[in-house]
């Protein structure tokens, strides 16, 4: 008999309090379209779906002969599934965790330190930063979906200092008019200026920051309920920040960082000291094995201001240049890629035709991990013990060097993502 090489996942289920709730989710909808005997709570938020071998959440093999293991632990047992590159590279570990995410309220403005930060924060605060490793993501959406990256080109943030008497009070004077002049300097003038701005905000007094955004909270709702338009103050969405976290200084980051809205397939890769949050969709995540996270705000969670401060790349730039763009392969026209400039992860969006009855999930050298997001196919590989039923919401683990024949069974064509690591 062959060995077993490849094998279908049931996979962890995080209920945090910013996810979607009930059949809104989109982790729900995949749980509840796999295995019809799940019950989904209409009051329950389903907020991320977790593949992969992280000990809060390690997946568990779904094959009678490999009782009650989980991923982990067979990987710790055969290491070599993971390609010989990926197992010397990451010391034996699966270097990903892949996750569908639905987010319903707004998820911390936060930022992953490097290696060398993450090492140190780990040495001196074992407690808040519980690893040494980085911890950089990509986004990829499933639904239309909204977050904020990186920090906004000056310009506009010097629009919002001089339409936003609020925001200027908060900075002061002095450090907004460093930021205007600014505007014609180097890089790092510009850069320097904006790390006093941003810091002055961040630090400012709990009762300094919160008596200006109530002022700000009530002059914009008056000014919605009067029919103008608040668009010069980003009214709309601080309304809806200030609902979800009142008196969070978090409600003040709109005006330094971009509003990034993605489309379905659409991606933003978020690298080490990159300023986001998360604000509402669903959406594939692909990261480093880490709990590293820097908070700031928008979150009940531990906040490190300071170190969040001193870390953060205060380079300005637009939206449009943290989207990662994927490229679809020349060998298999079905695979785009989206391949990020670390070497930890990418991920594969393969979308099969319904003309296509029998498709190839072609062999890697690495570990991969694939997600049924639209279709229904039969699975069977060598490395299989049996044929494998596929359907929307079904995750299979394939060994490096494994391949996966999908016979397809219906006339609406397949989505899958396949996440991996492309030394």
């Amino acid at each position: 008999m062959a060995e077993l090489r490849v094998f279908p996942l049931a996979c962890a289920v995080q209920n945090y309090a910013w996810g979607k709730l009930g059949q809104e989710s989109e982790v729900a909808k995949l749980l509840a379209s796999n295995d019809p005997m799940v019950q989904i709570e209409a009051d329950k938020p389903y907020a991320e779906l977790w593949m992969g071998t992280h000990p809060k959440g390690d997946a568990v093999i779904l094959d009678n002969r490999i009782p009650q293991k989980t991923l982990g632990q067979w990987i710790a047992d055969n290491p070599g599934c993971l390609g010989s590159k990926v197992k010397d590279t990451f010391q034996g570990q699966l270097p990903f965790l892949f996750k569908v995410l639905s987010v319903n309220t707004a998820l911390s403005i936060q930022a992953h330190p490097t290696k060398e930060l993450a090492e140190k924060l780990h040495a001196q605060y074992p407690e808040h930063y519980p690893d040494a490793n980085h911890k950089p993501e990509m986004a990829i959406a499933l639904t239309p979906f909204e977050g904020m990256c990186g920090f906004r080109p000056v310009e506009e943030i010097v629009a919002f200092l001089q339409n936003v008497p609020e925001f200027r009070t908060l900075i002061g004077n002095v450090a907004a008019e460093q930021l205007e002049r600014s505007v014609s300097d180097d890089p790092r003038g510009v850069a320097a200026a904006l790390r006093v701005c941003f810091t002055r905000m961040m630090k400012s007094e709990k009762k300094v920051f919160v008596d200006q955004l109530n002022m700000l909270v009530k002059r914009i709702s008056q000014e919605a309920a009067a029919g103008k338009d608040t668009s010069a103050s980003c009214g709309e969405l601080l309304l809806k920040l200030h609902s979800q976290y009142p008196g969070d200084i978090g409600c003040f980051a709109i005006y330094f960082l971009n509003l990034v809205k993605l489309k379905p397939g659409e991606c933003m890769f978020l690298g080490a000291n990159e300023p986001h949050a998360y604000l509402y969709g669903d959406c594939i995540e692909c990261m480093a094995c880490s709990d590293n996270t820097v908070r700031a705000g928008l979150t009940p969670k531990y906040i490190d201001v300071i170190t969040l401060c001193e870390m953060l790349n205060y380079t300005p730039a637009p939206s449009s240049s943290k989207l990662l763009v994927p490229v679809q392969s020349r060998l298999d026209p079905c695979i785009y890629l989206y391949d990020p400039p670390i070497p930890d992860f990418s991920v594969m969006r393969i979308e099969i035709p319904s003309s296509i009855k029998l498709y190839l999930v072609s062999a890697i050298d690495s570990a991969s991990i694939l997600l049924v997001v639209q279709g229904t196919a039969v699975g069977t590989s060598t490395a299989a013990v049996s044929e494998m039923a596929l359907r929307r919401g079904s995750v299979l683990f394939i060994s490096a060097n494994e391949s996966v024949s999908l016979h397809q069974s219906a006339g609406e064509g397949m989505l899958l993502f396949r996440a991996c690591c492309l030394l």
